[in-house]
């Protein structure tokens, strides 16, 4: 079992030493060939697959071989056949598959058969995952994609690129796997011959998932203890492959759109195993095509073989489409002795006499279920589940990491891109056809003209003297440099805004970055140890003012901590988690006349520290020394000269505090924080682990403190706040993100109002905060307050809703938002908000309608427009 990582390349140096094999041709009865037939040769555990065609050519050693060629909808051929030195051709026709009804009448008030045999299926589902101990194999995966058409915008950036809308892009690879129970993957690539396959949309995670397990891609699978609830099935009819008889069952939605399957699966009568299957979905609305061919390997469990999938799609006027065939070889698997190879499976919906005689006797022998198995008795589809959930829970239990719930080890052999053509030849289970002929020569060709186009850069470079560097126009478009191989120096490109204190402001960054690595010299796969260091000087400048300010900051990083020392003079909100972001701030007041975002000066020296212990617990704390300055418009300017007479002062408005205006004054305050996520469960990869999405809520305990009379502080408070945070996936039906948060001021003797405890709200269309951390109506400082304090935001995402019961409609990729957002403080009262929103527009925006209450009565409503929930956006100036 272990060697499989070592010895692929001498396996097909072994092949390629014998000039014999089979060759041919699959056809249908009708005469034509039929594209990625499987073919399995029994006595090698191999599987190999024809071409588009229906041409294949397989090297193989001198031997005899039983081949069995399959393509779904036609019946099997089994053939044997003994090869010498020489290639065999053996040409075969298959015929479609023989459909045989069960002598059942499906009437309005009986069941369809399907449905005994998708309880049966699911029940043994479990049980096929468990079963396995182990195995290892070869894997053969081409790729070919092709751009079918694009934005005339894009023509001659893309042209420039050698990117045309004929040109086919192709890569192969040949991987030898191993998978061992419960969660462990190990790939090591062999080879790889590549034209510049774009893998974005690669289907590799249908190809390499398991349609054992509840989910495969974020798709429910047909096999899911939930499947009734997503699909309905209805009986196909029953065909003979060899000596197995195989039910044919439709998968049909109950409603159709992203992360279901619509299509074709074949179970395995007696097994409860997957045959064969032809299943679609849609993500995002880029449409994925599934299909597999199993096959018994060693008469242990049904494997797959073959599998062939189809990704198409148009994403902002890019259309593309694109094909992978993946073909397994080498099969040696390994069964886990716990568990019995044969069993009768009872369903006890339908066998209800059955099921009670089998209770019956085994409850008067009091004989354990894992007995009866082991003995190969019957048992119920329920107990089986039973057993299953408990033996994997057991399991769970014994091992070293219950919190890893996958494991994976990718690597690339170092001679994997220097296989030659022979070697190609000799494993490619069919020869590439014309139009993938092409497409390697198309790229060769241009790597030829950029190599030439290098060279000669790189010969004009050295006659004058020097390499290209800093060039002037960088200090407007920003650019960065390499020092040598740990250090870069980058120019920001320069931004900026409006706001009636500043007037124009214009904001310039450069950064110098410094990095340390240490590699693993035993485990050279596990990711590096890593420290970096920034020091970033910004600048900023304000015209109507006509004063320079700045700050430096220094930021050094490992990958369990983080300090940052920050010092100069610069402004800021009095909420410093920046609710309103400069730019739609710009719009707003230069536009509509409403100057909404409220600044102050400080003079300051700052500490963060942040430090991670193990995965699970976190610390930070926060120490500020300022001396801030109460700051007033300076400018009346507008677009509109009738809306700058709404400007506003640059003081917020407050309902506990009459005045915010404040003199200049010192503030010394700390903070302390503790993070913890108990439940937190990971990934592995290449022995490094990251954490799973929405496997632990995260509690958090924070204390902030303004020290009286120290280094002249002229501030005395202490605030302690609780809070949790976790998103929950409804199965696909949809996302909740809950977000609570619960404080109170222990003492607020001496406070400014920027030491107030602040809210996210909003007063704009626009919505650049997080949409289960902020609030859509809530006035900004309004209810901001020195005294306690309850938050709560509950946002759930639909995957079916109002639009969304239309098939259309949910096919483009749109969903439905439902959002609550609650606030309590002593002049709030029960400020509430509740909202609807479409999510996905465009596959960027989200548009929301939102409506307040306080204490129960109507306040106010509007629309809001933000980026779409899926994708996650860090607007900030800083």
């Amino acid at each position: 079992m272990k060697r499989i990582l070592l010895s692929p390349a001498l396996y097909f140096i072994f092949l390629s030493s014998y000039g014999g094999g089979i060759k041919g041709i699959v056809k249908s009865d009708d005469g034509n060939g039929l594209p990625y037939a499987s073919i399995y040769i029994k006595q090698t555990g191999s599987g190999a697959s024809t071409d588009l065609n229906g041409n294949y050519e397989i090297a193989l050693p001198p031997a005899q071989y039983e081949l069995i060629f399959k393509f779904l909808g036609y019946e099997s051929v089994t053939r044997i056949v003994d090869v010498g030195t020489d290639f065999v051709e053996i040409n075969i026709t298959l015929k479609p598959q023989t459909i045989l009804l069960q002598t059942v009448t499906v009437k309005a008030s009986k069941e369809d058969p399907a449905y005994t045999i998708m309880r049966k299926a699911i029940a043994k589902a479990k049980y096929h995952i468990q079963q396995v101990d182990g195995y290892s194999a070869h894997v053969y995966i081409k790729g070919k994609g092709k751009l079918k058409d694009y934005p005339w915008l894009a023509k001659k950036m893309l042209e420039k690129e050698g990117i045309t809308k004929d040109r086919l892009f192709i890569t192969e690879s040949v991987s030898a796997i191993k998978y061992t129970r419960p969660n462990k993957f190990e790939e090591k690539i062999i080879a790889v011959y590549t034209s510049g396959t774009n893998r974005s949309a690669s289907p590799n995670s249908y190809i390499f998932g398991s349609f054992y397990q509840p989910e495969i891609a974020e798709t429910v699978s047909p096999l899911s203890p939930k499947a009734f609830s997503y699909y309905k099935f209805e009986y196909l009819g029953t065909f003979k492959d060899g000596n197995y008889d195989i039910s044919k069952i439709k998968v049909i939605p109950r409603s159709r759109g992203d992360n279901v399957f619509d299509g074709e699966i074949s179970i395995v009568e007696n097994w409860w195993s997957i045959h064969s299957l032809d299943l679609k979905a849609t993500k995002l609305g880029i449409r994925f095509s599934v299909k597999q061919i199993y096959n018994s390997i060693e008469d242990k469990a049904w494997m797959p073989i073959s599998q062939q999938a189809v990704v198409s799609g148009k994403v902002f006027g890019f259309d593309f489409e694109g094909s992978y065939l993946a073909t397994v070889t080498g099969y040696k698997i390994q069964l886990n002795p716990a568990l019995p190879v044969e069993m009768q499976v009872i369903d006890e919906k339908l066998e209800k006499e059955e099921a009670k005689k089998v209770k019956k006797q085994f409850s008067q022998k009091n004989q354990q279920l894992k007995e009866r198995l082991e003995n190969g008795k019957e048992i119920t589809n329920k107990e089986l589940k039973q057993l299953a959930k408990a033996y994997e829970k057991t399991e769970r239990q014994q091992q070293k990491e219950p919190d890893v719930i996958s494991e994976s080890k990718y690597s690339v052999d170092s001679t994997a891109y220097k296989k030659d053509s022979t070697f190609w030849t000799t494993i490619r289970p069919a020869p590439l056809d014309k139009e993938e002929v092409r497409g390697y020569k198309k790229t060769d060709s241009i790597s030829e003209v950029q190599r030439k186009r290098d060279e000669g850069d790189t010969l004009r470079s050295r006659r004058k003297g020097k390499s290209k560097g800093f060039q002037i126009p960088d200090i407007l478009t920003g650019n960065s440099y390499s020092l040598n191989k740990t250090s870069s120096f980058e120019i920001h490109s320069p931004w900026g805004g409006f706001n009636t204190v500043e007037g124009v402001n214009a904001i310039y960054r450069l950064s110098y970055y410094k990095r340390w690595v240490k590699r693993d010299t035993v485990n050279k796969e596990k990711r590096p140890e890593t420290r970096r260091l920034e020091i970033s000087p910004v600048f900023r400048y304000a015209f109507a003012r006509e004063k320079l300010t700045g700050f430096l900051r220094a930021d050094y990083r490992t990958r369990t901590s983080r300090v940052t020392l920050s010092g100069g003079r610069y402004i800021q909100q009095f909420n410093s988690e920046e609710p309103i972001h400069p730019f739609v701030n710009t719009f707003t007041t230069l536009f509509q006349g409403q100057n909404w975002m409220k600044i102050y000066e400080r003079d300051f020296i700052d500490l963060n520290y942040r430090q991670r212990f193990g995965d699970k617990y976190s610390i930070r704390s926060q120490w500020s020394l300022a001396r801030r300055h109460q700051l007033f418009n300076n400018t009346t300017y507008s677009f509109n000269d009738r809306s700058k007479d709404r400007y506003t002062v640059n003081a917020p408005v407050n309902a506990e505090l009459d005045n915010t205006g404040f003199a200049d004054n010192t503030a010394f305050t700390g903070a302390i924080g503790f993070e913890a996520r108990p439940w937190q469960k990971y990934r592995i990869r290449n022995g490094n682990k990251y954490r799973a999405d929405r496997s632990s809520p995260i509690f958090t305990l924070d204390y902030r403190k303004g020290f009286a009379n120290l280094f002249g502080s002229d501030v005395n408070y202490d605030l302690i706040e609780a809070g949790v945070r976790q998103d929950i996936r409804m199965g696909i039906r949809g996302l909740l993100d809950i977000n609570i948060k619960a404080g109170k001021f222990l003492n607020s003797k001496s406070m400014y109002f920027m030491d107030y405890k602040h809210f996210t709200g909003n007063l704009t269309p626009f919505m650049t905060t997080d949409p289960a951390g902020s609030f859509r109506l809530l006035d900004y400082y309004k209810y901001s307050t020195r005294d306690k304090y309850l938050s709560a935001n509950v946002h759930y995402n639909f995957r079916k809703f109002l639009f969304t019961r239309i098939p259309k409609v949910r096919m483009l990729g749109l969903s439905e938002n439902f959002f609550v957002n609650y606030l309590a403080t002593p002049s709030s009262g029960n400020y509430t908000e509740l909202g609807y929103g479409l999510n996905g527009i465009l596959r960027l925006f989200r548009l929301e309608f939102a409506t307040s209450f306080q204490n129960g009565n109507y306040v106010n409503n509007g629309f809001r427009i933000g980026i779409s929930t899926n994708l996650s956006v860090r607007f900030s100036d800083n």
